[in-house]
This record gives C-alpha cells, structure tokens and sequence, in this order.
C-alpha cells in the first residue's frame, strides 16, 4: 500500500527521524494560515508547495513550486491543487492533485556544502534479505544513475538473522563520503529509518533527497514509503493512511468483493482462480494474438455472486473485447462455476463481448455441459489450446 509523503514523513518523525517539516492541506484559502503556522514553528521565511500523489517525479511536473512569501504561497497553491499532474509515473492521462504539502524552505545559505544524498531500504528477493541503497546523486532517478553511473550505488546487506549493525550504518555514511558531525547524524539517521522500515513491516523506504544542510543536519526533504498489504492486519493504525482517491477505481472494486485485480492495457479480460493460472492465461492470450486486459485471480472459492463481480469489473473496461474465464476445479466444482457463469449472465443483462469459458478438473464435462446448453453467447473449451484458439477466433 502506497501512502503520500506527508504521511510518510509523519511515519519517520516518529522513530526520530529528522524531517523537512511541513503542514497538508486540501484547500487554497488554507495554504497561506499553513505557512503562517510554519513560519512561527520552524523560523522558515521562504516555502515549499508539494503536490500529494503516488507517483514520483513531481517536480518535472511541475507538482513542486518555491514560494518566496506569502503571497507566491498562494499562487503556488491555486496553480497546483486541483491541476493533473502528469509524471513519468502516472502516464500520459496524470492524476488529479487533491492535497498540498506546504513546506519548509530547508535549503538555508551557510558556510558549509548542502549536499543531496539518495537513500532506500527494500527487500532483495534474491538473497532473501533488507538492502540499504545509497548513492551521492541525490535528487536524481535511481534509475538513471544505475545506468550510467552504476559505480556511485552503495549496497549494504543486512543479515535477517542479527538485524543492523553499527559498523553497517558507519560503512554506508563513510561511503558517501561524509565526517565529522554529518557523519554522526547519517548514522543515526541511517538506524531509525531501518527501525522505522522492519517495524511498519513495510516493503521499501526511499527517500530521494536525503539532504545535508549548511550546518550538517541530515534530514529528509522527500519520502516514499511502500507498506506490506499482507501485514496491515498488525498495523490498524497505518491501515487507515489508505488513499482510496488514488488507487484505480476498479482495483477498489474488486477489493471490495474480496477479489484479486490488477488492470493492463490489453483487449481480452481474464477471469482466473489461482495467481500461477491466471499468470499462465495471460500467456495464452498473447499467443493467441490478444493482450489481456486484466489479471483477476477469483480465488479457490469461486462461486456466483465472485463471478458477477468479476464479469462486472471487467466489461467497466472499455477496451475488453472478450473475456476468458479459466477455472481449474479442485477446491471447487465444474459444474458449480458454470451455473455461476450462467447466472452472472443473466443478472448482468446484455453482454456484447464473446466470452469463452475453459473449465478442467472435478465435473469439468458436466460444466461445459451447462454451459453448452445455457444459450448464451458463452463458449466452452476443456482444453487450455482449445480456448486460446477461441480467443483468436472471436477477435477476429
């Protein structure tokens, strides 16, 4: 689960991690009282307004604006909140902005260097363990520096087994090239951000800048924060940071109906039980000259009422042109998916796309039969070529 930055920076604040403060509002007539306040807090004479999405590269977007006073505040803020906010991360069609982040102005002139640093922990499922990630090209794309300057990317391992050690934090802040206190403070920067990452049970923290200032405080100026959907069930609190506005609507949906969807950009929809068949569908159907539109694991208990929502979610995508259902019945019967199919059918009313239905295992020959004599525009295949072969046909 994908949460904004600001809650994300609230998350850090409260393992001690030092942050760029600032105050999230919803509305223009708020920005200029947000800055106020933060004016009397921090002492901060210029502002920074951040748009609030799931997506990165905000600022090439023109999501993140310098305001000089109050009055920019507010200009900065009527041109933001409300804009689409196109990013490398969104796609060609942007997300709409509905909350601002009003910020400190943390890149204050003194004597020494301020210098951008890139920092994230995730896991590495390849060697089963937490990574550090750091680089001195921060403020940059990973991405881009992984390509051209993969030498500058520092890789800590941590052993599940002990956890973080101090020599760990001390080899990744000497590696950026760090002494004297801003040493100190990225250590310890370094540490609370790791408790902070195996406590939240969170998939990856990155934060991209992680900024030395003129007077070599570490502090993060950004943050993106991935949480483990599997463990929110220990995290009630961290549940509820869940930003439903940003997610698409008809992966909400199917959330809703305890339903495993996930939309593509294809033309054929699939309805499948089992991650590993629905994977293999999706196979079928590119070599069988479509794309699939969707991957949508029904799970083992498929039944009528997860079929008609299924069948709903799918045809709300207006580039379905088919729908293939794939069910393999173990868990569950043939013959008890195919009245499910023929009853969402009915319930639904017209369906003007073809759908083909492949049923194999317990009562699979009775299932087709169901299906075969429903008179609906439902076609049935028991063997996994056999329906590949009909998605070809009925898009052509």
């Amino acid at each position: 689960m994908n949460i904004h930055e600001y809650q994300a920076k609230e998350i850090l604040k409260s393992y001690g991690v030092r942050i760029q403060e600032g105050i999230v509002v919803d509305q223009v007539g708020d920005a200029v009282p947000a800055a106020e306040k933060l004016k009397e807090q921090t002492g901060t004479g210029w502002f920074v307004v951040k748009a609030q999405i799931h997506a990165g590269g905000r600022g090439k977007g023109g999501g993140v604006k310098l305001a000089k006073n109050l009055d920019e505040v507010k200009e900065r803020a009527s041109q933001i909140l409300g804009m689409q906010l196109i990013t490398h991360q969104t796609g060609p069609e942007g997300k709409k902005v509905n909350k601002i982040l009003i910020s400190e102005d943390v890149y204050y002139p003194g004597e020494s260097e301020v210098k951008e640093y890139y920092l994230s922990i995730l896991l590495d499922r390849g060697k089963a363990c937490n990574v550090i990630m750091a680089s001195t090209e921060g403020g940059m794309d990973i991405e881009e520096v992984a390509e051209h300057s993969p030498e500058k990317i520092i890789k800590e391992w941590i052993d599940p087994r002990v956890g973080l050690q101090d020599f760990q934090a001390r080899k990744v802040a000497f590696l950026l090239g760090l002494s004297g206190q801003a040493f100190k403070e990225m250590v310890s920067f370094i540490k609370s951000l790791y408790r902070a990452y195996v406590e939240t049970d969170s998939s990856m923290f990155e934060i991209n800048p992680v900024l030395k200032t003129s007077d070599n405080k570490i502090l993060a100026v950004d943050a993106k924060v991935n949480l483990d959907d599997n463990a929110l069930y220990r995290h009630k609190d961290l549940a509820e940071l869940r930003d439903i506005t940003e997610e698409d609507p008809l992966e909400v949906e199917a959330a809703a109906n305890d339903l495993n969807y996930v939309k593509l950009d294809g033309n054929v929809g699939c309805m499948v039980n089992g991650a590993g068949l629905a994977m293999a569908t999706m196979d079928i159907i590119k070599l069988s000259g479509g794309d699939p539109a969707n991957f949508l694991d029904v799970g083992g208990g498929a039944n009528a009422k997860t079929v008609e929502a299924g069948f709903r979610i799918i045809l709300k995508d207006p580039n379905v042109k088919a729908i293939l259902i794939n069910i393999f019945g173990g868990i569950v019967r043939c013959d008890r998916v195919a009245n499910g199919v023929v009853e969402a059918y009915k319930n639904i009313g017209e369906i003007n796309v073809p759908i083909i239905v492949r049923l194999q295992g317990t009562n699979a020959e009775e299932g087709a039969a169901i299906i075969n004599n429903s008179g609906l525009k439902v076609f049935s295949a028991v063997l996994l070529k056999d329906a590949a072969k009909l998605v070809s046909e009925v898009l052509k």
